[in-house]
């Protein structure tokens, strides 16, 4: 610890991304990117970006993907916020309105960058355990008898990839209209109706996307926010007191077409859902337990495996994917949804050690 340090960063614990190694010949399955490259259309908006005008700023609220944003949804811009990336969006979202001097509530089995942006930001947080299933319970976030500060959740939830339906998430809306509710929706576009329709009808409800997963961009670090114009200002407020130009214009173009190429969208989603499908199918016929995705990745334990033994394994015939050694999971794999050719060698690869062991 340095003595030039704040206190609040000697007790921070950061976030640890997937790891991303550089060897060649790797299978890499383990931070849930998708295996197919962006929309052509958005590779020649970025490339049409690319010339003078880079020595000028960005437009600050990215306006034209905003407006396509707004479009799609039915809203307005003012319902839309765009950042670096949904973590910048979330960030901004932890600070923005969900800092109310009580705890907040998220799973216990979630994204793990929530209890960092906690203690960044110094947000109370409460931890509701999922059930034995793995399954969000709305009940659990409504019997809450304290005063809270807000909910939050990834739905289809990470790294679990179960889906909260619509129906229960409208329920806890109703019987939470004092708190934000935020809906983390990093994975939606691979097999779950979106909250996106509830925004209209709920001053409440924030939901956030990204570009990383569906949109083939992670490189490119895009990501927004849809909800009342009163929680679309809040974000605003605190962008424009940290970084008034988070997305550059290579970003806002590459985003604006990425997200307007419908057709390309439908068709590398439809590929990773049905590539999803067969790789459970073949995981099962292995004797692995998946839990039900709507994720681009799937969650699966071996009864008769250790779970980082067989990672160990894994990489040992370069395949890495991701293991979570906390106490609930400590026995799954999050194994990333990779192109055809890399869940076959995944499968392979399992085929060949459980036979052998």
């Amino acid at each position: 610890m340095s003595k030039f340090w704040s206190p609040v960063v000697s007790r921070l614990s950061p976030y640890t991304p997937g790891e991303q190694p550089k060897l060649s010949n790797l299978i890499k399955l383990n931070t849930n990117e998708n295996p197919y490259g962006p929309s052509p259309l958005a590779m020649a908006a970025m490339a049409q970006e690319i010339g003078d005008t880079l020595r000028l700023y960005p437009s600050p609220d990215a306006a034209i993907l905003k407006a396509a944003i707004a479009k799609r949804t039915g809203l307005t811009p003012a319902h839309v916020f765009a950042g670096n990336g949904s973590d910048e969006v979330l960030a901004h979202a932890f600070q923005a309105l969900l800092q109310h001097g009580a705890p907040i509530l998220f799973p216990d089995v979630s994204y793990s960058f929530y209890p960092t942006y906690c203690a960044l930001y110094q947000v109370e947080y409460k931890q509701v355990p999922l059930a034995a299933d793995f399954t969000l319970r709305v009940d659990d976030y409504l019997r809450q008898e304290e005063r809270i500060g807000g909910i939050i959740f990834p739905n289809p939830n990470a790294p679990t990839g179960c889906l909260l339906p619509l129906a229960q998430i409208e329920r806890l809306l109703q019987g939470r209209p004092d708190n934000v509710v935020l809906v983390d929706e990093a994975y939606i576009d691979f097999g779950g109706a979106s909250a996106l329709e509830l925004v209209a009808q709920y001053p409440n409800l924030l939901v956030v996307q990204t570009f990383s997963k569906s949109r083939s961009l992670a490189g490119l670090r895009v990501g927004f926010a849809v909800g009342h114009p009163d929680l679309i200002d809040a974000l605003e407020r605190v962008k424009n007191s940290f970084n008034s130009y988070p997305l550059d214009r290579i970003a806002i173009a590459g985003a604006t077409a990425a997200f307007n190429d419908e057709a390309y969208f439908e068709t590398t989603r439809q590929a990773v859902i049905a590539s999803r499908v067969r790789l459970s199918k073949h995981l099962e016929d292995l004797g692995f337990d998946v839990l039900p995705s709507a994720a681009n990745f799937v969650f699966a334990r071996h009864p008769q495996h250790d779970a980082t033994a067989l990672a160990a394994y894994l990489r040992g015939e370069n395949i890495i994917v991701r293991h979570f050694p906390q106490a609930r999971t400590a026995q799954f794999l999050r194994i990333t949804i990779g192109s055809e050719a890399d869940c076959d060698a995944l499968v392979k690869a399992l085929t060949d050690h459980l036979k052998a062991s």
